[in-house]
């Protein structure tokens, strides 16, 4: 028997991932524009935002997009020992680079999760190394800049996750009544 997993079963998967990573300080869901960035306070941000679900003979694929974003800040001593040596930066005041860095950096872990980690299995599965959900393919990262109230920055990427499912009909809420005409 296939344990049909939901999508709040995905997203809340997503999201435990999110909360494992020790840099990521805030996870939200949701249409991206949805982000009420004038209450949020604790940056680093991971945003899932759902595109679409498709269907195959015995699996769901849930499609998201996931954000990785941090605020940008302007002032005089942000600047790193590299990055004072870089005399002709155009904007020496802004870390958008360190940002952007960072994102990364924590974009490609959440995907390094998503490959390879033992916390996709949960208690009470008898292989250590089944996966529960399940990823595949390459990913494309792409840096955003985007001004809401304040100025932030990061990494978007496009990640599907396949889920088992069996697309049982004994259980589905209908009547007994035929459809055919």
């Amino acid at each position: 028997m296939v344990n049909n997993k939901s999508y709040n079963n995905v997203v809340n998967f997503l999201a435990r991932l999110a909360e494992y990573h020790e840099q990521i300080e805030s996870v939200s869901v949701g249409d991206i524009y949805d982000i009420n960035l004038e209450k949020m306070q604790l940056f680093p941000l991971l945003h899932i935002n759902p595109v679409n679900v498709t269907t195959g003979q015995s699996e769901l694929l849930f499609n998201f997009q996931i954000f990785v974003m941090d605020l940008v800040s302007e002032k005089d001593n942000w600047q790193t020992f590299q990055a004072q040596g870089l005399t002709k930066l155009i904007d020496p005041k802004n870390n958008e680079q360190q940002v952007f860095n960072q994102t990364l950096d924590i974009a490609t872990d959440f995907i390094g999760m998503l490959r390879h980690s033992k916390q996709q299995s949960l208690f009470g599965v008898n292989d250590i190394n089944e996966a529960i959900y399940f990823t595949e393919g390459e990913y494309t990262i792409e840096p955003f800049s985007e001004r809401f109230d304040n100025l932030c920055c990061g990494q978007v990427f496009q990640v599907g996750i396949k889920v088992m499912y069996d697309f049982q009909t004994c259980d589905i809420p209908v009547t007994a009544a035929g459809a055919g005409y």
